[in-house]
């Protein structure tokens, strides 16, 4: 095989949260989005920093309406990785 190039493999795919941009346009904090859908802080921030594994629709409904916007305005699907000092990184 003359001239084959091996490329590095591609990321997987993975879902980003986009909640502190969201919060941010708002003027909204994590404890009034708290209240507001009956989901608690920790459990937000653990959206919020990219380490939560799954989502309930009624939790993802209840998140957007407060937050007046759509789901893909929440999350993303992206293969591409995370800055440097994203939140949500642990190295």
């Amino acid at each position: 095989m003359v001239g084959a190039v091996s490329a590095a493999p591609s990321p997987d795919p993975h879902v980003v949260c986009h909640l502190d941009r969201l919060l941010a346009a708002r003027g909204m904090t994590l404890v009034e989005l708290s209240e507001q859908v009956g989901v608690t802080v920790v459990n937000l921030s653990v959206l919020k920093n990219n380490r939560a594994k799954a989502i309930r629709f009624s939790t993802l409904v209840a998140i957007c309406e407060a937050l007046g916007c759509e789901v893909g305005e929440l999350l993303e699907v992206t293969t591409e990785e995370a800055e440097p000092g994203a939140h949500g990184t642990e190295d």
